[in-house]
Parts: C-alpha cells; structure tokens; sequence
C-alpha cells in the first residue's frame, strides 16, 4: 500500500496544509480516508480526482469532511461530464450532513454523484481492500479504520481520545496513523483527543510495526512531540507533514 499525507492538519488547515485528507493506495485502486476543509486543492497534486475510487470518512466535524462539498462541485459540474458514482462510507447521518452543508435538500441530494453508505458492523471488501472500523472515543460518532492489501495493514485512529477499541483494532498492524492533538502537561479536556504519549503507548501495546502521528493543532508548539512518542514507542515514529509519501 502507498499512502500520501494530503492534508494533517488538526481542527483546522494551517499555513502548511489543510485539515486530516489522507490517500491510500493499491494495485490501482485509490480511497481517500477523510477531506477535510482544503483537501480538495492539494489532492491534485497527488492523484486527479475524478480517478479516486471511494471515500471512507471517519466522523463529520468540519476538519474531517467539509470539503466533500467542494468535491460534489468538482464531480457534479466537471465540463466532461458526471464521472459514475463513488462509494462514500460515514456515519449514519452522513448524506444528511453533506447535503446540509451543501446548502440543498437531501432528497434526491448527492445521489447523483455519491453512493453514500454507512459503515457495516463487520468487515467489507473495497476494490483490493478489506476494510474494518471500530467505534472510537469522540464527542460524534466516530471511526478507527483499518485498511488490508497486498498482506500488509493500515490503521487510521480517526479522531479518538484513549480507548481499548483504537487498541483492538490496531493489533499487529504494519503501519498507524495516529492523531496526537493534545500536549503532555497541558490540563487536556477528556474524552477528545490524545497526546503523543498517549498515542505511543495504544500503538506499543497494539503490537504496530510503524507509528506516523499526524493532526497536531497549530496553536501548540509540537516540537516534543517526537520524543515523547519515541520514549514511549521507541525509534519507528514520524510527525506527519503535507505530501509525506509512505510504503506501508
């Protein structure tokens, strides 16, 4: 699996790059996880568009979606036509919630350009990929995702503050993309977010090979958040950054 850091930024984009869009993929199949606000720009730079197969979205806050407004636009109007329809996979409210930032009724709403879905209890196939999610600790419904192909794992924390179902299914994976919001010695809200600490010792006892930790907000001065996570980890860990290409 190749996965591209399109966007990492955390709650809002900054002047590096946009909020949490991230591209995976594999034997020609190309699954956005997330398009939050400003993805849409930058993906270009990585793929065209209208060649992505499907999208998985992990919660609807703003920083996580928004842009699948931006992205009906550019599939519904494209001067060559409507391009078939994609799956897009989300909360059960997800239809509901494009469309009403969209600014339109929800019937017929996006159908005409996405297949919206919500995710199913147990695993399913997605062109290459077997696909899991599980339930996370967020203040929205939200989902960890877990992506297989080619014999190798990927597992996305979504947002998520500590929680054994982030650790379950996280279990022996190659690769972890996990949010690490929140400094060490800060009085941190619960049940939001994790520090890069946090997000070292889910992946430690998760048994994951490679730990990449990404939205990190831009008000917080983050320059020790690798060496947290590495005294928790141990030397596999990197700081996400915008058009970071990874092999997983």
């Amino acid at each position: 699996m190749k996965l591209t850091i399109v966007g990492c930024a955390g709650s809002y984009p900054n002047a590096a790059g946009p909020a949490s869009s991230y591209l995976v993929e594999h034997d020609g199949y190309r699954v956005v996880m997330d398009m939050g606000n400003g993805a849409l720009g930058p993906l270009h730079t990585h793929v065209d568009p209208l060649a992505v197969d499907a999208v998985l979205l992990s919660h609807l806050h703003a920083d996580h979606f928004l842009d699948m407004c931006s992205y009906y636009v550019l599939r519904r109007y494209h001067p060559a036509g409507i391009p078939p329809r994609i799956p897009v996979y989300g909360p059960p409210d997800t239809h509901e919630r494009m469309t009403s930032a969209y600014g339109m009724a929800p019937d017929p709403g996006m159908v005409d350009v996405f297949d919206v879905r919500t995710y199913p209890e147990s695993g399913f196939a997605l062109g290459p990929f077997r696909v899991q999610v599980a339930r996370v600790y967020h203040p929205v419904t939200t989902y960890a995702l877990r992506l297989s192909a080619g014999g190798k794992t990927l597992v996305f924390s979504g947002d998520s503050a500590p929680c054994d179902a982030l650790t379950e299914i996280a279990q022996d994976a190659d690769l972890a993309l996990f949010e690490a919001s929140y400094r060490e010695g800060d009085d941190n809200p619960v049940g939001l977010h994790m520090t890069p600490r946090e997000s070292a010792g889910i992946a430690a006892a998760a048994g994951v090979r490679r730990l990449v930790l990404t939205h990190m907000v831009t008000w917080h001065d983050n320059s020790a958040a690798l060496a947290q996570a590495r005294s928790e980890f141990g030397a596999a860990v990197d700081l996400a950054t915008p058009g970071m290409v990874l092999e997983v």
